[in-house]
């Protein structure tokens, strides 16, 4: 009998959907299961003075997308500080996961008049950007039907919700493959103030999406810059969304025999339609 998963807590507002998140996420899941409690806007607006950039139902739905995290509860019981945790009906995690900038004497006397474990993790742990790609499943059963491969590109410099959505919609036609564009070529197409973020911290971003197979950074150049991968991977069909459709995609994809595929830009119900362009500036 396998004993069940140690529930890890986590809390925080989660407003950017940053790499050093994502890192803490995925440390914290190396420990058991991953709950995140989600501080709604108005305990933010009252504990810091400003309102989140992202509403809580859009930071709700970007961690529910992120592959370390096993469930977000929204909390509604709002206490007085970030020093407690808000009591969640049927949830009794064995450790609160920190972060060193957030360390608090009062976490900790709160941890440990509750019995939890304090766990703080160092920024020298969180540093660098590992590979997402989850671990390769061991020997069992052939699976019912094989999946297609889907492939789609972009440079993803501010991952944002719509990535999210479109990611989301392409796995329904098969297991997902992300090729990032490296930072030479992204350069090259929109020019020397771009990109925002280093390959590996973009690839780290992306393979952290749930329902991503593989993020790999691609190594050609120009608008079909994943040639390579393309041809080591054979996938049968390449999507891309309605700003993507140029650069002789359409052309390339004929001439290798791969199904084309434009999907409309539609954000998920109830969150804006976002452009990183827009959240960059620039």
């Amino acid at each position: 009998m396998i004993a069940p998963a140690r529930q890890i807590v986590v809390t925080g507002v989660f407003d950017d959907f940053l790499s050093i998140h994502l890192r803490f996420l995925e440390e914290a899941a190396r420990l058991g299961e991953v709950t995140v409690l989600l501080w709604p806007d108005e305990a933010v607006q009252k504990l810091t003075g400003r309102l989140p950039k992202f509403s809580e139902t859009e930071r709700l739905y970007l961690l529910n997308a992120v592959r370390y995290v096993n469930r977000v509860i929204p909390v509604t019981d709002v206490v007085n500080n970030f020093n407690e945790l808000p009591e969640v009906r049927d949830f009794r995690p064995k450790v609160w996961a920190d972060v060193e900038c957030h360390y608090s004497e009062k976490r900790k006397a709160f941890c440990q008049w509750h019995n939890l474990e304090y766990c703080v993790f160092s920024n020298e742990r969180l540093k660098g950007f590992p590979d997402p790609t989850p671990p390769a499943a061991g020997p069992g059963p052939a699976p019912a039907e094989v999946r297609k491969k889907v492939v789609v590109t972009g440079s993803y410099d501010w991952f944002h919700s719509g990535h999210v959505r479109f990611f989301e919609e392409v796995s329904a036609y098969g297991d997902l493959y992300v090729v990032v564009g490296h930072d030479a070529n992204i350069r090259l197409l929109k020019g020397p103030d771009h990109p925002l973020l280093p390959q590996g911290e973009r690839r780290y971003v992306v393979g952290s999406i749930k329902c991503v197979k593989q993020a790999l950074i691609s190594s050609g150049d120009g608008w079909i810059d994943a040639d390579p991968e393309i041809q080591r991977l054979k996938p049968d069909i390449y999507v891309v969304n309605e700003d993507g459709d140029k650069g002789g995609k359409r052309e390339y994809c004929k001439k290798n025999g791969i199904q084309y595929l434009v999907l409309k830009r539609t954000p998920a119900p109830g969150l804006p339609k976002r452009s990183s362009t827009d959240l960059r500036g620039f």
